[in-house]
């Protein structure tokens, strides 16, 4: 390859890459974006992400809202996502089941929907005091491990939101503050917890990941509290391994 050719090849990467980014603020954001919005959220001068919006509008990636709400996702994605059809519970299924092996705990996977975690498939325990939790069932976003852990994942004014709405629907007087000090920690460390505050006498660890199509799932190891503190850095370690082979499942490490 020549010197010229490598610049080219090195360029285009950092054009795709630079696409991709605007593609994420904008998955993010679905009410809209202005031009503006998306440079400071990526990072790029504003002429530079006017190029890359323009060549992903003529892609139909792209498009502008037509009642003024800015630039949104175009109708080509929703295409390319019903192309690259899976099914995340089959993928996850095998580290779920190493979870357990490892950790002698149920191991759950779990997705982001509305203002609730729904359940989408479980590996029990191999203790006879075990926790159990049914396929379908729908868990808050602010008490549990795997909410927390997706909240972690969105934006603090998004995040915001969705405690708000949370804490308004059940009459609880919450510390905004605090939790997002909690977040911010989840979002160093990869894990998050729930020290018996959904379910008295049931802890949890977890953590969350985005998949191919962008949506926000969990994966969590609920742990009877009566061997929560011996059994933790055996789940906390198995899961950060998860973690990490969620991240080559996915291509997490390539965004």
């Amino acid at each position: 390859m020549t010197e010229k050719e490598d610049k080219s090849e090195r360029g285009g990467i950092q054009v795709i890459a630079r696409a991709a980014a605007v593609l994420r603020a904008l998955r993010d954001n679905p009410t809209g974006m202005s031009l503006g919005q998306i440079a400071e959220r990526v990072g790029l001068a504003r002429s530079t992400v006017q190029r890359i919006v323009a060549a992903l509008q003529t892609e139909r990636l792209v498009i502008s809202d037509a009642n003024g709400g800015g630039l949104r996702l175009g109708p080509e994605l929703h295409a390319l996502a019903e192309a690259a059809q899976y099914n995340i519970v089959e993928h996850c299924r095998l580290l779920l089941t190493e979870l357990t092996q490892k950790t002698g705990e149920t191991a759950d996977l779990s997705v982001l929907r509305g203002a609730g975690m729904i359940f989408l498939d479980q590996v029990p325990g191999t203790h006879r005091l075990r926790t159990v939790s049914s396929v379908g069932e729908v868990f808050p976003l602010t008490t549990t491990a795997n909410g927390r852990a997706c909240l972690a994942q969105m934006p603090e004014d998004k995040a915001s939101q969705l405690i708000q709405n949370e804490w308004d629907r059940n009459g609880i007087e919450g510390n905004m503050v605090a939790l997002q000090q909690e977040l911010a920690t989840i979002r160093k460390t990869g894990l998050a917890y729930d020290l018996a505050e959904h379910t008295s006498g049931i802890c949890a660890i977890g953590l969350a990941f985005r998949d191919w199509a962008g949506d926000l799932h969990a994966i969590s190891v609920p742990v009877p509290s009566t061997r929560f503190e011996q059994t933790k850095p055996v789940v906390e370690a198995a899961l950060l391994k998860t973690a990490r082979n969620i991240e080559k499942m996915i291509g997490v490490g390539e965004r």
